[in-house]
């Protein structure tokens, strides 16, 4: 009851407001891109994990860097594609000069954010969730890469590294 009424202006009946809320309904226009949307996100979840598989094999063994892995019991649609690298953000800024647009997913901890300030955890409360931030870097990834794009982004990392 409590999300309902969040995302309709915090209202539990019209024009009380009980909370703190947002517009947060879908329209009949966002509705219908999604209903057209929707009957493609196999396959472009499968083009995602296609892409992943081949970053992986690629990058597996590189010196400095980690690739993900996936539990045998999991099914991963890499959203995101994301590195752990040594010097991350002067790789991206390299990568950057040669046209490629890595990111930063998640750049800092929760602990350290603002939100969360009133818990008094500082730097270095968590250091293994401070050190990902630190190294994750996301690369391209969405369902039209292709493989000469994903095989192009893997030979410059090699190149840099």
């Amino acid at each position: 009851a409590r999300m309902r009424m969040t995302r309709d202006h915090g209202q539990p009946r019209k024009y009380h407001h009980d909370l703190i809320g947002w517009n947060g309904r879908m329209d009949g226009i966002q509705g219908a891109i999604l209903g057209v949307k929707l009957k493609h996100l196999d396959a472009w979840n499968e083009a995602r994990r296609k892409h992943a598989r081949m970053y992986t094999d690629l990058l597996r063994g590189v010196d400095g860097v980690a690739v993900p892995e996936e539990a045998p019991y999991a099914r991963h649609i890499y959203h995101i594609y994301a590195l752990r690298v040594r010097n991350r953000d002067g790789l991206m800024a390299a990568l950057g000069e040669k046209g490629i647009g890595a990111g930063i997913h998640y750049p800092i901890p929760i602990h350290l954010t603002e939100a969360y300030s009133f818990l008094g955890m500082g730097r270095g409360s968590f250091p293994v969730a401070e050190k990902a931030a630190d190294e994750f870097l996301s690369l391209p990834m969405y369902p039209e890469l292709t493989e000469e794009q994903v095989g192009y982004v893997c030979a410059e990392i090699k190149g840099l590294l």
